[in-house]
């Protein structure tokens, strides 16, 4: 009677890596990069401070980063109200514009004579310089806060809708095709193939926006407003409270890359496969 010869155990060449060292060299290097962006940030502080103390330059035209660490501490309060009102006009600008930008992709994408109308058109919006039309803006609609909205939303529009459609031009057209095949009506396409395709394009679109979002609020309150980070600056800089203003704005840029972080965290937990590794990288 013949017998099977023994099955030899594979080679440790061809042994399977963990699934969890790709997760680990990915939380390594973004850690690494963070650790970087650290260091460079306290590099460049610390050659801020040595020409702000060097060069003799007047405090009231360029604060060393110590007097606007002691400004951002002492007038706290008022740095926190009116970055409040600030966050709140950006928070709500960006809620707008995310609706609407999401809203009329679908409408373009479904629609290829209305792209043609209306996508020069939001083109055009682009091409008006937000410092000219916000006073008009002020003028139309008063001082409180819908001019603002509406001049956050035509800077945040625009990324989202671009980076939306572009999302949902990209849809691999075999899928549509299946879906067809299996007796799906076009709402049930949009639903299940087009619309998940289209959420990693709407967060990269708001990622975009929300980096503009402060830029146009302050050029808003500039105008016209009693409060906000803006007045705040505007007021700050003839008084020469140089160091409050850059305080400021520091405050108000963390506030800004806050937001980023956040919406990049909701991307993970919303779109996680925008996330997965793709087949054949190395690193």
């Amino acid at each position: 009677m013949r017998t099977l010869g023994r099955i030899e155990d594979p080679p440790a060449t061809l042994a399977v890596p963990r699934a969890g060292a790709p997760r680990r060299r990915r939380r390594s290097g973004a850690l690494l990069g963070a650790l970087g962006a650290v260091a460079i940030l306290l590099v460049l502080a610390g050659a801020w401070e040595l020409y702000a103390d060097l060069s003799g330059i007047d405090p009231a035209i360029l604060p060393p980063p110590h007097a606007v660490a002691k400004a951002a501490w002492v007038d706290r309060g008022l740095l926190w109200s009116n970055l409040r009102v600030t966050g709140g006009e950006v928070l709500l600008g960006i809620l707008v514009a995310g609706a609407a930008g999401f809203v009329l992709p679908i409408a373009l994408h479904l629609s290829l004579p209305l792209r043609r109308s209306v996508y020069p058109l939001l083109v055009v919006s682009q091409v008006i310089p937000v410092v000219l039309i916000a006073p008009l803006l002020v003028t139309w609609l008063g001082f409180g806060i819908a001019p603002k909205l509406v001049v956050i939303g035509l800077v945040c529009f625009f990324p989202i809708v671009v980076t939306t459609l572009d999302a949902l031009s990209r849809v691999d057209p075999e899928l549509p095709k299946l879906m067809r095949t299996l007796d799906a009506s076009r709402l049930r396409i949009l639903r299940h193939v087009e619309l998940p395709a289209a959420l990693p394009g709407l967060f990269s679109g708001a990622k975009v926006a929300v980096t503009f979002a402060p830029i146009g609020a302050v050029f808003a309150e500039w105008v016209g407003s009693s409060a906000g980070v803006g007045h705040l600056v505007q007021q700050a800089i003839p008084q020469l409270l140089t160091a409050r203003a850059y305080a400021a704005v520091l405050i108000l840029s963390a506030f800004a890359i806050a937001l980023f972080g956040l919406l990049t965290l909701a991307e993970r937990l919303l779109v996680p496969w925008a996330h997965e590794p793709r087949q054949g990288r190395t690193r």
